[in-house]
């Protein structure tokens, strides 16, 4: 009976110690992992941007933000309607279909003033700045969680 519990509690501490070593690797890729850096990142910190550039983009990054919020609150409240259609349709999309439409034109919207904040971002830089930046972007957009 002693030798049949001491297999127990070798396995317990073997079972234990595995999965503390299993955890301890995940959260260490986790961690690790490479990320593409923020549009905000690449544009203060990757491209050498003079000050007059900088002051230039933060006029444009500040008009965007309160546009950005406007555009992000309609995309919510489109899909707080999505959501009620759906709670009281009972599967007619007939119901749906016009919420998932407002949710699409919302979104549509949103990443329409993001692409020309972009381009628009652009138009202060440099040729050699602008290919870096487009470079950036699409790496972006392209990267494994983007997929």
């Amino acid at each position: 009976m002693a030798i049949a519990w001491k297999s127990i509690g070798v396995t317990v501490a073997l079972a234990a110690a595995a999965s503390g070593v299993g955890a301890w690797a995940g959260a260490s890729w986790v961690l690790n992992r490479q990320t593409p850096p923020s549009l905000h990142e690449i544009v203060h910190k990757d491209l050498d941007l003079s000050p007059q550039q900088l002051a230039e983009i933060e006029g444009i990054e500040t008009r965007f933000a309160g546009l950005r919020v406007q555009l992000e609150a309609d995309v919510q409240a489109a899909n707080g309607e999505l959501a009620e259609a759906i709670r009281i349709s009972n599967g007619d999309s007939r119901v749906v279909q016009p919420a998932v439409d407002h949710f699409h034109d919302a979104m549509g919207r949103l990443q329409q003033a993001t692409i020309a904040h972009i381009f628009e971002m652009r138009t202060v830089m440099t040729d050699a700045q602008a290919r870096r930046f487009d470079r950036s972007v699409v790496e972006a957009l392209t990267a494994d969680g983007a997929k």
